[in-house]
């Protein structure tokens, strides 16, 4: 099998027991879009542009909030800026390709793919053809995020507006963290996020609480780390 398509075809295969998450992730977005009032085609066309899951409902729930366009952008960075780390990360191995390879596999980075990828890339650097593994894992993800959404979309449509499936986001960030919830340090921190952003998303001017409550936890984490340092 050509090196090319067997590395593509590797990624695929690595990435798919992620996905299980992702499915139903997807189509809450897609419910969502349509329960906020947006249109099937500006719902799936964000999903698109933005790809990035939590981000594009963080993006959604303030644009329904009423949020000012300076604070919902800062907060879908935030929420994003973790995908600098993914990029710096990366730059060791992907320093070679061309400009366009570079945009395209910075654009299906995400969390499922960085996470097999980078363990791929370590196991064979000697490999040079091994982004196409970060191409195969990173397209997977998008296929399928894509196709929940028209899900979504189709559910949204039909799914009574009184049964209020906003709350199942909250319950799918919990599926995607129940391994860090393990750890009694990533426990404390998730607390403090949420009882800030809990506390202050009628307190804190410009629905500015994810900004806050992601710095709060930051700060926690941050102080968590040097404590532990310090004993060690």
């Amino acid at each position: 099998m050509n090196v090319r398509l067997k590395t593509l075809s590797k990624g695929i295969i690595d990435v798919s027991p992620l996905m299980i998450p992702v499915v139903p992730f997807g189509i809450i977005y897609g419910v969502i879009g349509m329960e906020l009032g947006l249109s099937a085609y500006m719902t799936f066309g964000m999903s698109i542009i933005i790809f990035g899951g939590a981000s594009q409902i963080v993006l959604l729930q303030l644009f329904s909030g009423g949020a000012s366009s300076l604070v919902t952008i800062t907060s879908v960075g935030a929420v994003n800026s973790r995908h600098l780390l993914y990029g710096a990360v990366f730059s060791e191995y992907l320093s070679h390709l061309k400009l366009t390879w570079k945009i395209i596999l910075s654009y299906v980075l995400i969390d499922q793919a960085f996470a097999v990828s980078n363990t791929y890339f370590k196991k064979n650097k000697n490999n040079t053809f091994k982004h196409y593994h970060l191409l195969g894992a990173g397209f997977t993800c998008w296929t399928i995020w894509q196709i929940s959404t028209i899900l979504g979309i189709v559910l949204g449509s039909v799914v009574p507006e009184e049964l209020g499936l906003s709350f199942t986001i909250s319950l799918t960030f919990v599926a995607l963290l129940i391994n860090d919830l393990r750890k009694f340090k990533n426990i404390i921190v998730m607390l403090v996020s949420g009882i800030v952003a809990t506390i202050g998303y009628n307190t804190i001017p410009f629905q500015a609480y994810i900004i806050v409550a992601a710095i709060a936890a930051l700060l926690v984490a941050t102080l968590l780390t040097l404590i532990t340092l310090k004993k060690n």
